[in-house]
């Protein structure tokens, strides 16, 4: 585990525990329906230890372990930006698809992406390569590891995610695309 993550313990609110491991909501949710609706949910000022005890009694050590391994696993899912750019200049024909919306994608977009649509979605899982590369990317890279492992799912096994997403792309590779704030943060 790298050492800037700092340590989970049963006494992080759930707002903490998400800000040093975005992946900790997935994780719960698929390892113990922990989080993913209304009924399972949880605020952001309650404990890891509140939430696991209403929960079954989930130990919390196992909590935070089956967190940490999912984090590791989200990590194999990300591409640096220099990275990135290697790969698209070496693949002119890669798979690039950005999941803001139509209004972020119209603004701004990395060269040859394409927004993700439901029909994009439909067109790649009938006629797509699952062995060729596919990177996603939002605005600052929270997003997009749910997208990742729903490819990753339906045997895309190459898809990465674009760490930082385009905000990063901009200031690691290059500084001629516009950068932009939104009003809510994704």
């Amino acid at each position: 585990m790298p050492d800037s993550l700092p340590p989970l313990s049963g006494d992080m609110t759930m707002s903490q525990v998400l800000a040093a491991y975005p992946g900790a909501q997935r994780a719960l949710f698929a390892q113990y329906h922990i989080g993913g609706c209304r009924s399972c949910g949880f605020q952001p000022g309650e404990t890891l230890a509140q939430v696991c005890e209403r929960n079954e009694n989930i130990p919390v050590e196992e909590a935070i372990a089956h967190i940490q391994s999912s984090h590791e696993a989200d990590s194999s899912l990300r591409i640096s930006p220099p990275d990135f750019e290697a790969l698209r200049r070496a693949q002119p024909d890669l798979l690039i698809l950005d999941v803001r919306t139509r209004e972020e994608h119209e603004a701004v977009k990395l060269p040859n992406a394409r927004l993700l649509t439901q029909e994009l979605v439909q067109e790649i899982f009938t006629s797509g390569d699952k062995t060729k590369p596919i990177v996603l990317y939002d605005h600052t890279g929270s997003r997009t590891l749910d997208a990742a492992a729903y490819f990753i799912g339906h045997g895309f096994g190459e898809t990465k995610c674009l760490e930082g997403g385009i905000d990063a792309y901009s200031t690691q590779v290059d500084a001629s695309l516009p950068r932009y704030r939104l009003e809510i943060e994704d």
